[in-house]
C-alpha cells in the first residue's frame, strides 16, 4: 500500500503544476454535481414524496451513492481509465512487474479534482440527515457506514468488470457507461420506486439495492428487520466475481499489438 499512497502523492503533485487548471476543473465539478441536486428539488416542488419517500429521505440514497462513485473516480481511476492502458500499450509494461497487476492499475492514475464530488457529497448528506428524525442507536450508525463502504465496493466492482471487458474489444466505453454512469442516475433514488423488473434486476445482479436501499429502509425506521441494517455485507460478495472475470480477462489477453 506504501507504493499506492506514494502514487497518489505524485498524480496530486501533478495536478498541482496546473493550478488555474486545477482549481478551474475543481470549480465545474461543483457547478455538475449541483445540477444533480437541483433536479431532485425542482422533483420534489411538484410532489411531497416520491412512493412515500422524502425529500430529505430520497437526498441521503443520493449522498451515499454519489459518494461511492465519486470515491472511486479519485483513488480507482486507473480502473475507471482502463481501456487507455489497453489502447496505449501500457498494460503490457505492467505484466512485467512483479507487482499484484490490480494494484499497478490503480496507481497508474487518479483525479483530484473529483474530491469536490466527494466533499459536496458529504454535505448534502449531513443535510439529509440533520433533517430527518432518525432514532440514533449503535445499530443505525454501524448502517450508514456500512451504506458508505458499500457503495464504494459496488462502484469498484463495476469498474473492474469493465475493465475485463476491454481485454476483448480494447475499448469498452458504452458498456462501462451503462453500468456506471448509467445506473449510477438510477440508483440515487430509492430501488423501490421503479417497477419489479428493476428491482430485481438492482437486487441479484447488480446489487445496487443492498447499497442503499434496503438498508435505508432499516436507518430510516421504515423497516426494524436487523438484517437490513446489515445487508450491505452481501456487497463484498458481489465483488469476488468481479475480480476472477478481471482476471478472467487478462489470462485471455494477447497485448494490442505494436
Amino acid at each position: 500500500m506504501k507504493i499506492y499512497f506514494e502514487s497518489l502523492a505524485m498524480h496530486l503533485k501533478g495536478e498541482l503544476e496546473y493550478r488555474v487548471n486545477f482549481i478551474l476543473s475543481f470549480l465545474s465539478q461543483i457547478l455538475v454535481f449541483f445540477t444533480y441536486y437541483f433536479i431532485i428539488l425542482a422533483l420534489f416542488t411538484k410532489f411531497d414524496h416520491i412512493k412515500g419517500f422524502t425529500l430529505y429521505e430520497v437526498l441521503l440514497c443520493f449522498s451515499i451513492i454519489q459518494f461511492g462513485f465519486s470515491f472511486n473516480e479519485v483513488f480507482a481511476r486507473g480502473i475507471d481509465k482502463f481501456d487507455n492502458l489497453i489502447i496505449q500499450g501500457n498494460f503490457d509494461r505492467l505484466l512485467l512487474r512483479p507487482k499484484n497487476i490490480i494494484l499497478q492499475v490503480l496507481c497508474s492514475d487518479s483525479d483530484f479534482v473529483k474530491t469536490s464530488r466527494l466533499i459536496q457529497a458529504l454535505i448534502v448528506m449531513i443535510v439529509a440527515l440533520v433533517n430527518l428524525n432518525i432514532k440514533w442507536n449503535i445499530f443505525r450508525v454501524i448502517t450508514l457506514i456500512l451504506m458508505l463502504m458499500s457503495a464504494c465496493v459496488i462502484f469498484f466492482g463495476i469498474f473492474l468488470a469493465a475493465a475485463a471487458y476491454c481485454f476483448f474489444t480494447v475499448q469498452g466505453l458504452e458498456v462501462r457507461n451503462v453500468f456506471t454512469d448509467g445506473g449510477k442516475h438510477m440508483a440515487q433514488y430509492p430501488i423501490g420506486v421503479f417497477k419489479k423488473g428493476f428491482v430485481y434486476f438492482f437486487t441479484f445482479i447488480i446489487p445496487y439495492a443492498f447499497v442503499n436501499y434496503y438498508p435505508l429502509l432499516y436507518f430510516i425506521g421504515k423497516k426494524d428487520n436487523i438484517l437490513y441494517a446489515f445487508s450491505p455485507i452481501l456487497v463484498i460478495i458481489y465483488l469476488i466475481p468481479c475480480i476472477l472475470i478481471f482476471y478472467f480477462g487478462m489470462k485471455r489477453y494477447t497485448s494490442v499489438g505494436s
